[in-house]
Formats: C-alpha cells, sequence, structure tokens
C-alpha cells in the first residue's frame, strides 16, 4: 500500500512539475511573439493593466504586474500608466497600482487611467495617452498582455507598430500563475473557435 502510495505521489508530482514548465513555455512565447526589444533613447511608455482586486492593498496578482511594469522602465523619462477601473472593489485598481508602486519607491512619470471595466476598455481609453509614446510596452501577465496587443493593432494599427517587449516574463516567476492562465487560454479558445477571446473579465488569471 505503501509503496503505492509513493508510485502515485510520484506520478503527481512529475505531472505538476510538467504542467508547470508547460506553462512557462506557453507564457515565454507570448511574452516575445512578434516583438522587437526597446531602442535606445527611445521614449517608452509602459501600460500596465489591473486585475480585480477586493480590497485597497494590491493582491499578488497586481503586485506582480507593477514590479513587472516599473522594471521595464529605461530612462527617467519613460512613463507608466497604469489602468483599470473598480471592478471587484471599491476602489478603481489603476490608484491600487499606483500606490504599490509607490511604496517600492517609484516617483518617475505617472498616469491613471481608472474607467475600464474589460480589456478593450483598457486599450480604448489609453489609446489617447499612447499618442505621444516611440514605444509602447503592455504589462500583464504575458498571455493576458497578447490579447491586449492584439487589440491595440486592430484599432490603431500604427500603435501597434511601436510595440516591443515587456519585462514580465523571467522562467521561474509566479509558474502557478503561467500555467493556469495558459490551461485556461487553451480552454477558451477551444470553446470559441477563435485565435484567442478579447474579453478581460473572463476566467482567466488577467
Amino acid at each position: 500500500m505503501r509503496k503505492s502510495l509513493l508510485a502515485v505521489s510520484a506520478v503527481l508530482a512529475s505531472v505538476g512539475i510538467a504542467f508547470l514548465v508547460w506553462g512557462q513555455l506557453v507564457s515565454q512565447r507570448a511574452s516575445t511573439r512578434g516583438l522587437e526589444e526597446g531602442r535606445p533613447g527611445a521614449r517608452r511608455t509602459v501600460l500596465v493593466l489591473g486585475y480585480g482586486n477586493r480590497s485597497s492593498r494590491a493582491n499578488a496578482v497586481n503586485r506582480f504586474r507593477v514590479r513587472a511594469g516599473l522594471r521595464t522602465l529605461r530612462s527617467q523619462h519613460d512613463v507608466v500608466i497604469f489602468s483599470g477601473g473598480a471592478v471587484r472593489g471599491p476602489e478603481p485598481e489603476a490608484q491600487i497600482l499606483a500606490r504599490y508602486a509607490a511604496e517600492r519607491g517609484y516617483a518617475g512619470p505617472l498616469l491613471l487611467e481608472t474607467e475600464s471595466r474589460s480589456t478593450e476598455e483598457n486599450i480604448r481609453n489609453t489609446i489617447p495617452l499612447l499618442e505621444d509614446a516611440d514605444e509602447i510596452a503592455i504589462v500583464s501577465n504575458a498571455l493576458h498582455a497578447e490579447r491586449a496587443r492584439a487589440l491595440l493593432r486592430a484599432r490603431r494599427a500604427d500603435l501597434g507598430r511601436r510595440l516591443i517587449r515587456a519585462d514580465d516574463d523571467r522562467f521561474g516567476e509566479i509558474p502557478v500563475i503561467k500555467a493556469v492562465a495558459a490551461a485556461l487560454a487553451l480552454l477558451e479558445r477551444r470553446r470559441s473557435g477563435t485565435a484567442g477571446g478579447a474579453r478581460r473579465r473572463d476566467p482567466q488569471p488577467r
């Protein structure tokens, strides 16, 4: 009996590791697909998309997105935009993100977009804030960011051509979120029969 339990445990552990590695690979491809690195000296705007937050304290997903957004910045002239309305709690996600960025010591150029309740609205509402950017990096979990980039390209091809890679995917970082996001994205694509939905408030961790 004990040997059987050990064998089952070993199999489950192997499956779990394989699932996490698969999620990492899917996330890495989504983070780099069709994107170039930024150019030295270009004015970069980093758009960080918020995730549903029930309290005024940034949850783990939003803390990761802020960290990824801040490390994507390259110079004091770069601008960060936090986007997200009050969806799951009383305070707009953008304000929660901005407060956490300040807690981490960020004091650079900052813009807030506090009305969006979906990925489409994130993109539509921030387009006026992106007009002057030489380069645009969109930060979220990698699969959600890829969907957001597709929406920007569809709505404004000229801005889509300014998209660059964000520093939102590092090996071994948030492995469970990456794997779950990849699995849910796959299920969503099979269910819809398309290459990816445009909705933000779907079951996928965004």
